[in-house]
């Protein structure tokens, strides 16, 4: 019989059946926004990140802009083809500034952020 801790670890757990890619580190989860929580992924061509005055306002920040356009693609490809490999399950931590919910994203029992982490292909968040 699993004790109460291990019980609510495993309650905590909300199944995300058809997940949606928007870039490394964002998925859509049916209605909901889910950003991967610590890490962060380079940014894709068009973010408001990399406009010129964010990147001067964010260069000595905790998070600033990470404009690698080509790197982001290939985060983004690689999170993609990784949710598609099988269950997408998120452990919610929170919500971000922007009403997104934070939460670590699991793909088989796998963290998808230390994947991409381990590709090179993001970076833990400070």
């Amino acid at each position: 019989m699993p004790t109460s801790l291990a019980f609510a670890a495993v309650a905590a757990l909300t199944p995300c059946p058809h997940p949606i890619v928007h870039d490394g580190d964002t998925i859509r989860c049916g209605v909901e926004r889910v950003r991967l929580v610590n890490i962060d992924a380079p940014e894709l061509a068009g973010s408001e990140r990399c406009s010129p005055a964010s990147r001067q306002r964010l260069a000595y920040s905790r998070n600033p802009s990470w404009c690698d356009y080509a790197l982001g693609e290939q985060s983004r490809d690689a999170l993609a083809a990784l949710v598609a490999q099988g269950m997408t399950t998120l452990e919610p931590v929170g919500r971000d500034r922007y009403g997104r919910l934070l939460a670590r994203v699991l793909v088989n029992g796998r963290d998808a952020g230390a994947h991409l982490i381990g590709q090179g292909l993001a970076r833990r968040w400070r």
